[in-house]
């Protein structure tokens, strides 16, 4: 190695000290007032949910539901079901009545009732097939059958698809906003 690679030693200057300004900071069991309360409200708050999760005051009293063992007996907690993701489809319904389709937007709520199809009349009664079925697709206008219907498509449970075929094939539909 030759000595015009490393460089030549330099000196550093002499400076004063740096000291930072402002307050002196203080331990910890030194804290004012003033930071004490949330380090202690975090504390009861921890302390109150651990009691919570254990279960206590939960069940009968140690005095009545003693197990034989003398151990109180605890019931667990009722935890509320938990909530199902439910698939929802599309189901393309004819509505009997066109002028009522024409009042629908797509994300409106309706049911959907079916009127059983009878020369006759009064060969049974309506049912609701599907409650709170939300809207997706109305006709444009101009899109209606020469018989006054129209096709409105609908999102709605696999089951509920399925009832609502079922019915348009025996019953008029109509609808009701919801």
């Amino acid at each position: 190695m030759s000595r015009s690679s490393v460089p030549a030693p330099c000196v550093v200057p002499a400076f004063e000290a740096v000291r930072g300004g402002g307050t002196r900071r203080r331990p910890f069991r030194a804290l004012g007032r003033g930071r004490r309360a949330p380090v202690v409200l975090l504390a009861l708050t921890v302390a109150a949910l651990a009691v919570a999760g254990s279960g206590a005051g939960i069940g009968p009293s140690a005095g009545a539901g003693a197990s034989p063992s003398g151990a109180a007996a605890v019931t667990p907690r009722a935890r509320p079901p938990a909530a199902v993701a439910v698939r929802l489809v599309s189901a393309p319904v004819r509505i009997a009545d066109a002028e009522t389709v024409r009042l629908l937007r797509a994300g409106d709520r309706v049911d959907v009732i079916a009127a059983p199809n009878s020369p006759m009349g009064g060969a049974g009664e309506a049912r609701v097939v599907a409650t709170g079925a939300r809207v997706a697709e109305v006709p444009r206008s101009g899109e209606t059958r020469s018989d006054g219907g129209a096709l409105v498509v609908l999102s709605v449970p696999r089951s509920t698809a399925a009832a609502l075929a079922g019915a348009g094939v025996t019953s008029q539909l109509a609808v009701t906003l919801c």
